[in-house]
Parts: C-alpha cells; sequence; structure tokens
C-alpha cells in the first residue's frame, strides 16, 4: 500500500490519507468543498461540488491518475433536493465516462457542507 498526499487539495484533517494506492486500485478520502488552503468554500451545491471536483482531480493527479480512471463514486448530500444541480456538475466533469455511482442524502457532513464525493479509480 501507498499513501497518495497532495498541497494541490485540502490536507487530511484527521487520521487518514487523501488516497490509497492498493492492488492496482486507487481509494480516494472522500473529498468537501474545502480549497488547498483549508479555506470552505460558501455557497450553492454548484459552487461547491466544483471544488470537490477539482479536490479530487488534485489527488487523482498526485496518484497518476485522471477522472477517467475513475470506476465507482460515492456522493454524499446533505439535501437530495440537490441532486440535479449536482449531477449537473458531476456529468460536466465526467463527460462521456460513466462510472458506477452510488449517492444518498446524510443527516450531516463534515463542516456541514452541502457535499462529499469520493471515487475509486484503477491503474491500467
Amino acid at each position: 500500500m501507498k499513501s497518495v498526499s497532495t498541497t494541490n487539495a485540502p490536507q487530511a484533517i484527521g487520521p487518514y490519507s487523501q488516497g490509497i494506492i492498493a492492488n492496482g486500485f486507487f481509494f480516494s478520502s472522500g473529498q468537501i468543498p474545502l480549497t488547498p488552503e483549508g479555506e470552505l468554500v460558501e455557497g450553492d451545491i454548484v459552487a461547491q461540488t466544483n471544488q470537490v471536483f477539482k479536490n479530487l482531480k488534485a489527488v487523482l493527479e498526485a496518484a497518476g491518475l485522471s477522472l477517467k480512471n475513475v470506476v465507482k463514486t460515492t456522493v454524499f448530500l446533505s439535501d437530495m433536493n440537490d441532486f440535479a444541480a449536482m449531477n449537473e456538475v458531476y456529468e460536466a466533469n465526467f463527460g462521456d465516462h460513466k462510472p458506477a455511482r452510488s449517492a444518498v442524502e446524510v443527516a450531516r457532513l463534515p463542516k456541514d457542507v452541502k457535499v462529499e464525493i469520493e471515487v475509486i479509480a484503477v491503474f491500467e
């Protein structure tokens, strides 16, 4: 196993890694809308989801991967009414690539953000 870390995404704020490479797979920790400097992106679900994707791309890049390598995502929303707007940003980032996905509404997310996304990617 190998830990992945980059200063181009928010640093882990607990006992975990930004990502782990194991057995040909990359597993990201959930990314929330924090800037690499640790500032919370306020605003609507679109603004927050855009920042989450910036963070995901940075961590994937640090592992030598891109969104094209993603095979599974999990999306956590604080309000399922935000799904359609989140999905527009999601689709714009993934384009024709359509990894498997789960999307769930949760009672609360860290720092009371609206969205958190984690990914699993594969080295090819």
